[in-house]
């Protein structure tokens, strides 16, 4: 029972890092629709950043955003991209098997996201 729940972890992780290499190539690519675009930049974003929702040391609930927040944002992004582009960023990033690199950029967008929220947060409030 452990090996096989082992083997579908492993299986997950590879689609998962498949699934944002994939993303990587529709990004960049024009015929991507942009409501996906934008949903992905932020998705990809998140995923390669090394700030996280909630610290990964937290117990439980660190790795817990990740596991929720990235495949989320990867399958809502994916709903709106054709089925036919979609395949096509699959098969590109299929051969991908490194490591998912950290974005120093990627982590400077997640803390200007959380600055401006704070920020819309404190006007609601003080309204």
């Amino acid at each position: 029972m452990g090996m096989m729940l082992t083997v579908r972890l492993k299986t997950a992780v590879r689609r998962l890092k498949q699934s944002i290499a994939a993303l990587y190539h529709a990004l960049r690519d024009a015929r991507t629709p942009w409501p996906a675009r934008v949903l992905g930049a932020v998705t990809l974003a998140y995923a390669l950043s090394p700030i996280d929702l909630i610290p990964d040391f937290i117990p439980v609930l660190g790795l817990l955003d990740d596991i929720i927040l990235v495949p989320a944002g990867l399958w809502l992004t994916w709903r709106l991209v054709p089925e036919a582009l979609r395949q096509e960023y699959m098969a590109r990033a299929a051969g991908y098997t490194e490591r998912l690199p950290q974005s120093r950029a990627a982590a400077v967008v997640i803390v200007l996201m959380w600055v401006l929220a704070a920020v819309w947060i404190f006007r609601v409030l003080a309204a």
